[in-house]
């Protein structure tokens, strides 16, 4: 299973091969548990201004850690920012250019991911949830197809989630029965489960909460540390009644069935991350465990975005802008709020420098480590920042409840606090987001050398080689 919890960028100075540098003890390496929601808007928890969800358990891990107001996704859809995570590098590297479609997509064998890092240095590796990312086929017996990479080809020892075969998650979908009937498509370490095992009845947010919670007592009593990948499928469509107490408790007068649908499912899933908490608290092992929850991308239909512009399947601030929050007790002081500019393609260097493992220099990462903002240092320095792209083929009609933002755009680079849209390489939009953050005032007449000198660079990205296998 895959254990992406944390999510610390750190541009490599180090050894060949990857490895622990011996700088830190082996007790003392922390335990890192990466939380992913799936279609959770920038405005979706109560700690980041959420008008109708209550999230007391991610408000709590916000207040003993630090809330990023400025952090993005790798794209505006699911599987491009999950290779981004699980990569440190722009999904376009490996021509992820959309949504995977469950037929003949993956991400490549070749990538190397942060699993594999952590494992080669010694940890136990495992991801729960979601997968998207190619590989989770089986055959007529239920064992995986092995014409695809699937999570242990990527890094993970041990890996819970659900198959991902047509026609099975499409129908599934259409019926509404993805989450309470989860349990039964399960498949974990390449076999699907059989009808007699303890999670086929599980409600899928419930199978991936409760696994996660066994895996963690299950490492905890062995010497290494562990990485803990925990991405779940809310708040994703389709929209279905969480169990209770759930449901009962988000009812309220003058909102639609899929608005209750949609809370009750956000708090079953805080109520999920409010287990693994307390788990970690009774095993005494909170102080060194990093815990990293954010999104992969913006809000959907019933999500809120507050006043960003957009939403998911768009490049404006709404689709890319997501919350995060990270807790570290050991070395991150609680209370934080950082307004520092973060990306996913930081969280693989993040997490190396976290667990004290050095960046093979053969290994290419496009972000850089966030952890010394977490610890209270200055940013890194715009210049070695530079420039960040973003690249999604066009989706015409935004996944909310109005239309998608015209002018349509394919790319984004934003340099400092310029924001620039293009299509197919052309400007289209310019924005300066630190004055307009809700992208309002189109400045592309005015600043003709600022847009030159993006575009010149865009493209030059665009036109970068690719890795396909």
């Amino acid at each position: 299973m895959k254990f992406a919890f944390l999510f610390l960028f750190v541009v490599s100075v180090g050894l060949s091969p990857a490895g622990y540098t011996g700088e830190l003890k082996a007790d003392e390496r922390p335990n890192i548990i990466m939380l992913l929601a799936d279609d959770l808007g920038y405005g979706d928890l109560s700690c980041f201004g959420s008008p109708a969800v209550k999230t007391p358990h991610l408000d709590r891990l916000a207040a003993e850690g630090m809330k990023f107001t400025r952090f993005y996704a790798g794209s505006a859809v699911c599987s491009p920012t999950r290779a981004s995570v699980l990569t440190g590098r722009y999904p376009l590297r490996f021509n992820i250019t959309r949504h995977f479609n469950d037929v003949n997509r993956w991400l490549p064998e070749s990538a190397t991911t942060i699993a594999e890092l952590l494992k080669n240095s010694g940890y136990h590796t495992a991801h729960v949830g979601k997968w998207h990312l190619g590989g989770l086929h089986v055959d007529e017996q239920g064992q995986r197809l092995e014409d695809q990479p699937g999570p242990r080809q990527h890094g993970f020892d041990i890996y819970q989630t659900q198959i991902e075969q047509q026609p099975i998650r499409s129908k599934m979908g259409r019926e509404r029965t993805l989450f309470q009937n989860g349990g039964t498509v399960l498949i974990r370490n390449d076999r699907r489960i059989s009808s007699d095992d303890p999670y086929y009845s599980k409600h899928f947010t419930d199978a991936n909460g409760d696994f996660a919670v066994e895996l963690i007592e299950k490492f905890a009593a062995e010497e290494k540390p562990f990485f803990l990948n925990v991405w779940w499928l809310v708040p994703h469509k389709p929209y279905e009644p969480a169990p209770e107490p759930y449901w009962s408790e988000t009812a309220a007068d003058g909102i639609s069935d899929d608005q209750h649908r949609f809370r009750s499912m956000m708090q079953h899933m805080d109520g999920k991350v409010g287990q693994i908490l307390n788990k970690l608290d009774s095993l005494g092992i909170a102080e060194n465990t990093v815990v990293l929850f954010t999104s992969d991308n913006g809000a959907a239909f019933e999500g809120y975005i507050g006043d960003l512009k957009g939403g998911k399947t768009d490049l404006h601030d709404g689709g890319l802008r997501v919350p995060m929050i990270v807790r570290w007790p050991a070395e991150i002081s609680s209370g934080q709020v950082s307004k520092e500019f973060g990306h996913t393609n930081d969280l693989l260097p993040t997490f190396c420098e976290a667990a004290d493992v050095a960046i093979p220099t053969d290994v290419p990462v496009d972000g850089l480590s966030l952890l010394p903002v977490m610890k209270g240092a200055a940013s890194p320095d715009v210049n070695e920042r530079g420039t960040v792209f973003w690249q999604l083929d066009l989706y015409r009609h935004m996944q909310r409840h109005e239309p998608k933002p015209k002018p349509f755009a394919t790319e984004v680079a934003i340099r400092g606090d310029w924001k620039l849209l293009a299509r197919n390489g052309e400007p289209v939009e310019l924005f300066d987001i630190r004055a307009d953050p809700n992208e309002q005032q189109n400045v592309l007449g005015d600043h003709p050398e600022v847009v030159e000198s993006m575009v010149a660079e865009l493209n030059e990205w665009l036109n970068a080689p690719r890795v396909e296998k």
